[in-house]
């Protein structure tokens, strides 16, 4: 699931060098942390955080094939 969050991610981003995926259990979810550099930001998040929303959507949906929930956590 990381591999998609960084795919999409580096697709996104002008510096796809600096996009960092970390995954984290917690309780009944998977956390996937995302490190992107500070001008790559808003891209990732997008207009009114559209982006973020559809990266989360994806996941949610491929969350749902393996019975898994998913979080996304855009770090600064």
């Amino acid at each position: 699931m990381d591999e998609l969050v960084e795919f999409v991610a580096k697709s996104l981003v002008d510096h796809p060098d600096e996009v960092h995926v970390r995954t984290r259990e917690r309780d009944q979810q998977t956390v996937l942390e995302l490190e992107v550099a500070p001008d790559d930001l808003g891209k990732v998040i997008g207009r009114q955080g559209r982006t973020a929303r559809a990266i989360r959507t994806l996941l949610a949906a491929a969350g749902q094939k393996s019975r898994r929930r998913y979080t996304l956590d855009i770090l600064d």
